[in-house]
């Protein structure tokens, strides 16, 4: 079992910056796949970006690719999201998630076993 905390979410300008966290409590962080997903209101919930276990690869979905950057840290049990340019459409509420998604699988939502009850961020034209 993993528990899931994600903090740093919050109001901002459009073009602004924002740091996201997601601590991890339970067992062996550095056995997951580290997810970031988010849901828009009146949207599905999508996928932002993904950390391998050892960070040896990251993915990101094409909306914030270049903007926004996932790292980790096993000892601490932590992953961040740090969201450079922000435009009012990255507006939603953002989750973290854990996994062990098969090769090619770590944008499937369906691969997570564990999520955050998310933090919200809002971005103001």
């Amino acid at each position: 079992q993993v528990q899931l905390v994600e903090s740093g979410g919050g109001v901002v300008q459009a073009g602004g910056s924002l740091r996201l966290s997601c601590a991890a409590s339970g067992r062996s962080f550095s056995a997951y796949t580290m997810g970031w997903f988010r849901q828009a209101p009146g949207k599905e919930r999508e996928f932002v970006a993904a950390i391998s276990t050892h960070a040896i690869n990251t993915y990101y979905s094409d909306s914030v690719k270049g903007r926004f950057t996932i790292s980790r840290d096993n000892a601490k049990a932590t992953v961040t999201l740090q969201l450079n340019g922000l435009k009012p459409d990255d507006t939603a509420v953002y989750f973290c998630a854990a996994g062990a998604p098969p090769y090619g699988g770590a944008t499937a939502q369906y691969n997570y076993n564990y999520w955050g009850q998310g933090t919200q961020v809002t971005v103001s034209s």
